[in-house]
């Protein structure tokens, strides 16, 4: 077994040797890889500042030259990633545990991102108590939060210190007492307004005797499971909730990036798509809505959710947007429209119900989408239980098809 410990020993050196003596006293062994820029490193490490520097196509010598922290620090992170993952794939890594301010949580976090989700990553930063996406982004690294700085070693730091290093052996010395079945894996996304479609489906597929993970479409959800479609974790994806698009469209708080949609096309993972929930736009509590989007439909979803109704100039755009993702696709792609609503909000009686715009969006997909996508449309709401079990069992044929079960 054995832990890397990802830091800057030029400047945060006592605190690192003091992490690496908690680890190795529990018998596993450690790696230090040395992410400093500044000046020598307090002791030796195993991986040097040079050699990562030099992982990203660089030389320690030409960051000092250059003077500028940022380009260092994001160096030095592509340097650490590549680092780790080397150390990984030789199986010299079994957990990484990071320390320090914004410069090594950027540094270190870089690198843990670059592995396998499973893999244990613990970051101990000034930073957790904040907003932690740029560091986690939709990966499984968790943040511990060193309440003072990390600047010598006192009773605070020594205790924080000790408790993120013991948690860190736990992970990577104890194997879980949980059995596992290799079963065919399927990506399900999901919102609180399209649950019933989702939980319809998922037990369907797992009655069939797959295994599925479901993703909550906030961003980071989407992403996450892109991620792993690329990383071939996920081997069917069930693309109920594509809501994502609308708040990368217009400009909500949960959009997942331009590149959502894509990793199931290049690969060519056999994938059933909906539009789920993209008759909504996602802000934060109601006077958090920019100025820009007053009149607009709105439906408070809970004190810190706000929704916005999407307009068919809107939809009409995220259906075009829709055609040309799916129309990519190398593997076998169908793509379901429920003509009854796309949400729980959207059926009729309800805040955002408005034909106009869902015809806006349909007629956008039937116009762009090309032959090689199966289109299916069908007179019902997203959360039809009918709709729900003919995607799951479109997948299924797909996934059969293509021998993945």
């Amino acid at each position: 077994m054995a832990v890397v410990l990802v830091g800057t020993l030029d400047t945060k050196g006592e605190e690192f040797a003091f992490a690496r003596d908690v680890v190795e006293a529990q018998g596993i062994d450690v790696h230090v890889v040395d992410t400093g820029v500044l000046g020598d490193p307090e002791f030796e490490p195993d991986t040097s500042a040079s050699e990562v520097a030099e992982a990203a196509g660089t030389t320690l010598e030409a960051l000092r030259e250059a003077g500028d922290r940022g380009e260092a620090m994001t160096a030095m992170g592509e340097g650490a990633a590549a680092v780790v993952t080397r150390l990984h794939e030789a199986g010299d890594l079994d957990g990484v545990l990071g320390l320090g301010g914004s410069g090594n949580t950027s540094v270190a976090t870089q690198a843990m991102r670059a592995l396998p989700v499973g893999v244990p990553k613990l970051m101990v930063s000034t930073m957790a108590s904040g907003d932690v996406e740029p560091y986690v982004d939709a990966t499984d690294v968790t943040m511990m939060y060193s309440v003072a700085d990390i600047e010598g070693l006192n009773q605070l730091s020594r205790a924080v210190i000790s408790n993120a290093a013991l948690a860190m052996v736990g992970m990577v010395a104890n194997e879980p007492d949980v059995e596992t079945e290799d079963r065919p894996t399927v990506g399900i996304t999901m919102f609180g307004v399209t649950t019933p479609c989702v939980q319809t489906a998922r037990e369907y597929l797992e009655d069939r005797g797959y295994e599925t993970i479901v993703f909550h479409a906030t961003g980071t959800g989407g992403r996450a499971m892109e991620n792993l479609v690329r990383q071939g974790v996920i081997d069917g994806v069930l693309d109920v909730t594509t809501t994502e698009w609308a708040d990368e469209l217009v400009g909500g708080v949960l959009n997942a990036g331009p590149d959502r949609l894509d990793a199931a096309a290049e690969t060519g993972t056999p994938q059933v798509v909906s539009v789920g929930a993209l008759d909504m736009v996602n802000f934060g509590p109601r006077d958090s809505v920019p100025e820009s989007f007053e009149g607009r439909q709105f439906h408070v979803h809970n004190p810190q959710v706000t929704l916005m109704r999407t307009t068919p100039e809107e939809c009409a755009e995220l259906g075009r947007i829709v055609a040309e993702k799916l129309n990519a696709a190398t593997g076998p792609t169908a793509l379901y429209l429920p003509l009854g609503g796309v949400s729980m909000l959207d059926v009729e009686g309800e805040d955002f119900h408005d034909p106009e715009a869902d015809r806006a969006l349909f007629d956008a997909i039937r116009e762009g989408l090309d032959e090689g996508v199966e289109l299916v449309e069908m007179e019902t709401d997203v959360n039809d239980e009918a709709f729900a079990r003919a995607m799951a069992e479109r997948l299924d044929a797909y996934m059969r098809d293509a021998g993945l079960v």
